[in-house]
């Protein structure tokens, strides 16, 4: 008997996406409405002749037909699963991850193909997922195991550990739509992961959750796995993916454009994204009449094409090119994280600079990054005013090298993760 446990053939999700208005771009719904008000008198205004080109009556409109486009979330995709692998499945946003789960989980029927599962499928796609708001916590956990194909004996023998992992004994009586998201989040994954079912699937939501129950969450699931059951696993956050699966599946746009062990995969991914990420001329909005940003670029030291690794240093490189006589500027870089909090600014001291083209060099020290993604923006000041702003001049992703006889599997708190000399010393008695 063969150990495949997911089977997944020539998989294909179609959505039907209508645009108003005939494919002549977005319009508010009241300049909809001025158009059909004016269009009758804009045809009277012309007179008859519209009648004489055997065109319609001068009172005569049409309303808008709305246009339809289709749009492939998933298109053929296909990769077999054995029992008891933790694979993780990566991608950048609008990849087509959480499609892709949402049909495994039965919450979505594909377009086309097929997928065969052999085993229970308990799926955390989003915050409470299966849970109902009225319901109190109790409630929903016998809810949510009858739901997984579970007996009401099995779920007793589980809850006592399902309410201690989740940490709500004081709310266990609670309607759940009183819950904090965390609160939430903690009872939905609890009852996925301890009521056994033979495949896990984990979308991000674990981002919800704290440092700490982020990392007891990766333990359990790594718990889950060596114990024999299948995992699969969504994530941005390489250095889980690294640490916690074995395979790994990278879409991209809709397509499987690699499968296989989870380091060459991973590796693949993060070179992808380096060389979208590195940015380059011809941008409108990267010049004005006195400056033109040229280029912005990072390596590290020693270059990395595989991606960003937080222990590594890291050079920022800028190329510009100055358009006016006597320019006296300086270079302006702001670090945003991923929430659009502005994590640091530096910049170069003020210079004159004569026309012609320039590169700027700036070394960032190593263990500064967290495991995150951040955007790099580059202002011209002269005089103490901003000449030329590019807010968003490149997107840089950080992961955590995977590291031999660490248990930590997760990521920091904080936008950054300096590391400080630490001296302890015994007291005098």
């Amino acid at each position: 008997m063969s150990d495949t446990i997911i089977s997944v053939e020539n998989l294909g999700k179609k959505y039907v996406l209508s645009h108003q208005g005939g494919g002549g771009g977005y319009k508010r719904f009241s300049e909809q409405i001025e158009e059909w008000v004016k269009k009758p008198f804009a045809v009277l205004a012309g007179g008859g002749r519209r009648e004489v080109e055997g065109n319609l009556p001068p009172t005569s409109f049409h309303l808008p037909q709305p246009s339809h486009e289709e749009f492939w979330a998933l298109k053929d995709v296909s990769f077999e699963v054995k029992q008891g692998e933790v694979v993780g499945i990566i991608g950048r946003n609008g990849a087509g991850k959480s499609t892709l789960l949402k049909i495994l989980s039965r919450i979505t029927e594909p377009t086309e193909g097929r997928v065969t599962l052999r085993g229970r499928v308990a799926s955390l796609l989003e915050v409470g997922t299966g849970f109902h708001p009225e319901l109190t916590g109790r409630e929903n956990i016998f809810l949510n195991g009858a739901i997984l194909g579970m007996s009401k004996v099995e779920i007793k023998k589980k809850f006592d550990e399902i309410v201690a992992f989740a940490e709500v004994e004081r709310f266990l009586d609670t309607p759940v739509k009183r819950y904090s998201s965390g609160m939430y989040v903690r009872l939905a994954f609890a009852v996925a992961a301890h009521l056994e079912p033979e495949i896990l699937v984990v979308d991000e939501v674990l981002a919800v959750g704290d440092a700490e129950f982020q990392k007891k969450c990766l333990g359990k699931m790594k718990d889950v796995a060596t114990g024999g059951r299948t995992v699969l696993f969504v994530s941005h956050n390489m250095t889980a993916v690294r640490n916690l699966c074995s395979k790994a599946i990278c879409l991209h746009q809709g397509s499987l454009v690699e499968s296989g062990e989870v380091g060459p995969v991973t590796h693949h991914y993060l070179e992808k994204s380096r060389s979208e990420i590195k940015s380059g001329p011809g941008n409108p909005s990267w010049e004005n009449k006195d400056f033109k940003l040229l280029e912005v670029a990072v390596t590290q030291i020693p270059d990395q094409p595989a991606g960003l690794f937080i222990h590594r240093p890291t050079r920022l490189t800028i190329d510009f090119q100055v358009l006016k006589p006597q320019a006296r500027a300086n270079l302006s870089v702001h670090l945003f994280a991923e929430e659009g909090v502005c994590a640091f600014n530096t910049f170069s001291e003020a210079s004159a600079l004569s026309p012609g083209k320039y590169r700027a060099v700036c070394e960032l020290p190593p263990k500064l990054f967290n495991d995150s993604s951040y955007q790099i923006g580059v202002m011209f000041v002269e005089r103490e005013s901003p000449s030329l702003n590019v807010s968003s001049a490149l997107l840089l992703e950080f992961s955590e090298e995977r590291r031999e006889g660490t248990n930590w599997l997760g990521k920091l708190p904080g936008i950054l993760r300096p590391s400080f000399v630490w001296k302890v010393e015994p007291l005098a008695n």
